[in-house]
């Protein structure tokens, strides 16, 4: 009986000094860099939104021409943050497949909605009928674009694949560029593109950017681009060809001529490709069937 008694003590002397302890704090959770990572990237693509939302908003209520040109530099912003989302996740090796979906869902903002708005509002709407349309066959080609880019960027494994070095179709933004170097050019000497002389040929202009979109027609990357002597080269005539360009017109028409430089290329290359690409079929037509 006395040691069950002192048992008893015990047992209430241990309760005791057990309620007199204070709780253990939880332990901290560290925070995991590798994951705050892949944050950046995609915070740099909500900023090319945010430049084309406002662009569009700017666009739709423009008055004058210098809000015309406003609506075109946000554009350009977008364009900027549009070429470093892409640098920055390579370089911290954040690529998702969330990342490739959030960049086409910006650039059909950015590089889509906002330069047809644009080009409606600064030229197509003296015909409202015909330049609504040229200006949703512009936007709609530019998400066909990008929903093409996005199946054929996508691995087996879901997974984004490696850059190449040949693309299909005019890059949206590059189709996007085009027609906003033609309004910033056009602010730069005060001149009428916009008005009804040069209607017709921005319609036309416009329809063609679409094509080129959403055609099989290959660009450069230029993604796989090594310091060798075709580099140095092209950089060369790049920095001199533009030099020459402003100094005879004006430095606003640099980002023309560059843009159209880019197009042209991606024409050329295709056109000069074609009889190769019939000679290689007509050899595999050649050879005989396997027994």
């Amino acid at each position: 009986m006395p040691g069950i008694l002192r048992q008893a003590k015990r047992l209430a002397t241990f309760e005791r000094s057990e309620k007199r302890r204070e709780p253990v704090p939880a332990p901290r959770r560290k925070l995991d860099l590798r994951k705050t990572l892949f944050l950046l990237p995609n915070i740099i693509t909500l900023s090319s939104i945010f430049c084309g939302f406002d662009s569009i908003r700017l666009s739709s209520s423009a008055t004058s021409d210098d809000d015309f040109y406003r609506a075109s530099l946000l554009i350009i912003f977008a364009l900027f943050f549009d070429m470093l989302d892409g640098r920055v996740a390579r370089a911290t090796k954040t690529q998702s497949a969330f990342g490739l979906q959030i960049d086409s869902l910006a650039d059909v903002i950015s590089f889509g909605v906002a330069p047809a708005m644009l080009v409606f509002k600064w030229s197509l709407c003296q015909l409202p009928v015909a330049g609504l349309i040229v200006s949703f066959v512009f936007c709609a080609a530019g998400a066909v674009r990008l929903a093409r880019f996005n199946v054929l960027s996508m691995g087996e494994s879901g997974k984004p694949t490696k850059p190449t070095k040949y693309i299909l179709g005019l890059p949206v933004p590059g189709a996007a560029g085009v027609l906003i170097s033609l309004v910033i050019a056009n602010h730069a000497i005060a001149g009428s593109l916009g008005g009804p002389r040069y209607l017709g040929l921005m319609m036309g202009l416009t329809l063609f950017l679409a094509f080129l979109q959403v055609s099989t027609i290959k660009f450069r990357t230029f993604k796989d681009l090594k310091l060798n002597a075709r580099t140095l080269a092209l950089v060369f005539f790049a920095v001199g060809s533009s030099a020459i360009v402003s100094a005879q017109t004006k430095p606003a028409f640099v980002l023309v001529w560059l843009l159209s430089f880019y197009v042209v290329i991606g024409l050329v290359e295709t056109l000069v490709s074609i009889p190769k690409a019939r000679r290689e079929r007509e050899a595999r037509r050649s050879i005989p069937p396997a027994v």
